[in-house]
């Protein structure tokens, strides 16, 4: 293993109830920390006491504050599935609402915390185990958009491939750019027109 991913792999997994709550509370004091903080002044120290747990315990778990910001980035990417997608109204003329479920789905994901959102993305680390996660939560997203796109009746470009593709970049790149900004768009305005932007899209070129 390169030293970079020694460093920003994690030393223990888990395998009993005990640890994985341990781990998850040292994960769930870092968002805060780093929130509250800031990267730089996040230490391992300040998160091992808001997790109440001992420096040499938080160190059984993670070598340094880079792998606990890389976990919580992967794990943060590993939640990002539609959970709604099921239950979702295809018949026709309803585009606009599956549209804009799918929109509010992603904002949801990412409105909780904007400043820890920001530093996941600017600060953390990429590792072996982010790309994974990165590249089969993308997979999984444009399936699950592509299924949605092929039983919509409303839905008329051609290459669903392609559309599916497209669709779950633009509701990402864009959810994810103006959610961590430090001056982010009223969400009803992004909700509003990423809405508009995509639903015209789908609908095909007969109605441009």
């Amino acid at each position: 293993m390169p030293s970079d991913e020694r460093r920003l792999a994690p030393r223990r997994t888990p395998r009993q109830v005990r640890a994985e709550l341990t781990r998850e509370r040292i994960l769930s004091a870092a968002a805060h920390v780093f929130a509250e903080y800031g990267y730089a002044a996040g230490t391992t120290n300040r998160i091992a006491e808001h997790a109440r747990v001992s420096i040499g315990s938080l160190y059984q778990y993670f070598p340094n504050k880079d792998a606990i910001l890389a976990k919580l980035l992967v794990r943060h990417i590993d939640r990002g599935g539609w959970t709604g997608a099921e239950e979702l109204d295809l018949t026709p003329g309803s585009l606009k609402e599956t549209v804009l479920a799918l929109v509010r789905d992603a904002i949801d994901h990412h409105r909780d915390d904007p400043q820890l959102l920001r530093m996941m993305i600017e600060e953390a680390p990429v590792s072996s185990e982010l790309i994974e996660a990165m590249d089969r939560h993308g997979k999984a997203r444009v399936e699950q958009i592509r299924d949605v796109l092929a039983r919509h009746p409303d839905v008329r470009v051609e290459d669903l491939d392609m559309a599916a593709e497209l669709v779950v970049g633009t509701v990402e790149m864009n959810t994810h750019k103006l959610m961590a900004s430090p001056h982010p768009l009223q969400i009803e305005r992004l909700e509003k027109e990423l809405t508009a932007m995509i639903t015209r899209y789908l609908r095909g070129s007969g109605d441009r």
